[in-house]
């Protein structure tokens, strides 16, 4: 194959790994279209995003228009001329004008096994789903919502203690490699339409899905747990105090009402659990405090047990 003059288009951590192989690659990086610079921490300093950062470091030329379907990016892109764009965790729909200006079109790679987990915050659905499996899907866009045909799918068990953030960075890699797999097959790749059917949606993640109910099952609560993590991370109250949960482990069984306080000692503090079960904190974290092991949170934070 022919070097090909490529544009990427994404924004967080998780498409740097991929923008860094298109950058390995014999092929030429033309233009990165990223979301704009926003601020972030306390002070709320503008920050450019993660793929801005390595463009910039590549002298690649960065665009970062609000919306695109203004007519300028358009222009923008055709001006670039590109035979192919990528596309990975770009949080933008394109329009119908753009997937069908590169000689072989727009590829995505997205964080799931499609058609399962289409969507903004498939990784973090996967986990809180008890999935055993995920993986990643390079298909060819369409006008539909992660619709397009398939091109290549590569899969990756989840571990049981496996949270959002590892799982993250491990398909993050698995992307990339994926994405150096299929460059040099673009005149030779089979595509293969996804099933019909409803397959849900990975709906953003937000704060409202952090409590613990503690009448659901002790495997849920601690897919919960691990499926929110680094954010908003589950919550739960103790002694009236909300607390964040950052691990936990399913227990043995009891026969206390969902949501006693079993047991608070240096193995955790055991919560009893809506299916009968044990659910053991080991971390947490108090407002304003710092993340610790639960028996050090007991030391200063004693919690009554239900007899």
């Amino acid at each position: 194959m022919q070097t090909l003059r490529i544009v990427f288009m994404g924004t967080p951590d998780f498409a740097v790994p991929c923008l860094q192989t298109l950058l390995d690659s014999p092929h030429s990086v033309v233009g990165v279209f990223t979301q704009p610079d926003k601020p972030q921490g306390r002070k709320m300093v503008l920050t450019p995003p993660p793929v801005k950062v390595l463009a910039a470091e590549n002298g690649v030329p960065v665009f970062q228009p609000e919306k695109m379907k203004d007519p300028a990016t358009l222009e923008q892109l055709k001006s670039l001329a590109p035979d192919l764009i990528v596309v990975v965790a770009y949080g933008r729909i394109l329009p119908r004008a753009v997937l069908e200006l590169p000689r072989y079109g727009c590829i995505n790679v997205h964080a799931s096994l499609l058609p399962k987990y289409r969507g903004a915050a498939p990784i973090q659905w996967a986990i809180l789903d008890g999935e055993t499996e995920t993986g990643v899907t390079i298909m060819q866009m369409d006008a539909g919502l992660d619709t397009g045909d398939m091109l290549l799918v590569k899969k990756t068990p989840i571990d049981p203690e496996e949270t959002a953030e590892m799982l993250f960075e491990r398909l993050s890699a698995l992307g990339a490699q994926a994405l150096a797999e299929i460059l040099p097959r673009l005149d030779d790749l089979h595509p293969v339409p996804q099933p019909a059917g409803d397959f849900g949606y990975a709906k953003m993640i937000s704060k409202s899905m952090s409590p613990l109910d503690w009448n659901r099952s002790a495997a849920q609560l601690h897919d919960q747990v691990r499926g929110l993590i680094p954010w908003p991370c589950a919550t739960t109250e103790l002694n009236g105090a909300t607390v964040k949960v950052y691990r936990t482990a399913v227990g043995e069984e009891t026969a206390a009402a969902p949501g006693s306080v079993v047991e608070a000692n240096k193995k955790g503090i055991a919560i009893a659990c809506g299916d009968g079960k044990l659910l053991r904190i080991l971390e947490l974290q108090a407002q304003g405090g710092k993340r610790m092991a639960a028996a050090a949170y007991l030391a200063g934070h004693p919690i009554p047990v239900c007899l």
